[in-house]
This record gives structure tokens, sequence and C-alpha cells, in this order.
């Protein structure tokens, strides 16, 4: 039997090139190596404003607590280690902010 596999569509990179492009485009990179480097990449690559990349090498997928850098044409902002509710609320609060 043959597997026929199709290529999702890229989501992201397409929402950012969009004519109904919304006013900020955030996306996520869970890394687990190079983290900001392979995030930074990644926002230009795929146009988006800000990339949230969370370091994935250790507890992060059972665990409470991340590690996230926020990527954006200004530069890279490393947040301390934070409860992943506190990540959610200040990631919240960035882009309430922003828009």
């Amino acid at each position: 039997p043959a597997l026929t596999l199709v290529e999702n569509p890229d989501i992201l990179a397409g929402l950012a090139q969009s004519s109904q492009r919304p006013g900020l485009v955030v996306g996520f990179a869970a890394e687990t190596e190079r983290v900001v480097e392979h995030a930074v990449a990644k926002r230009a690559r795929k146009g988006a404003d800000w990339i949230v990349a969370n370091d994935v090498s250790g507890d992060v997928m059972g665990g409470d607590a991340n590690l996230v850098h926020l990527v954006t044409e200004s530069g890279v902002e490393s947040w301390e280690r934070l409860a992943k509710a506190d990540v959610a609320r200040r990631l919240a609060e960035r882009i309430a902010d922003a828009l």
C-alpha cells in the first residue's frame, strides 16, 4: 500500500502574510537547543511580530514552570523561570499593551 502525505498549511506564515493580517502576530517555538537562535530565525522566516520561545529540554511538558524568551523586532527579552500561569498572564498583559 502507498502512503500519500500532504503538507500541512503554515498557519503562522499565512496569517502574517494575509491581507487581513491582525495588528500583532504572535507565534511560539518549542526548542531543545539554541532556543533563542532558532526563535529569531523563525520570527524572520514566518513574518511574525513576536515569537515566544519555550525551552522544552527539561521537565516543561510535565512540569508547572517554564523558561521563555520573547523575541521581537527590537531584540530578545528573557524571562525568569515562572509558573506557566504567570507566563500566560505576563504574555497577555504584553499583548494588551501592544494593542
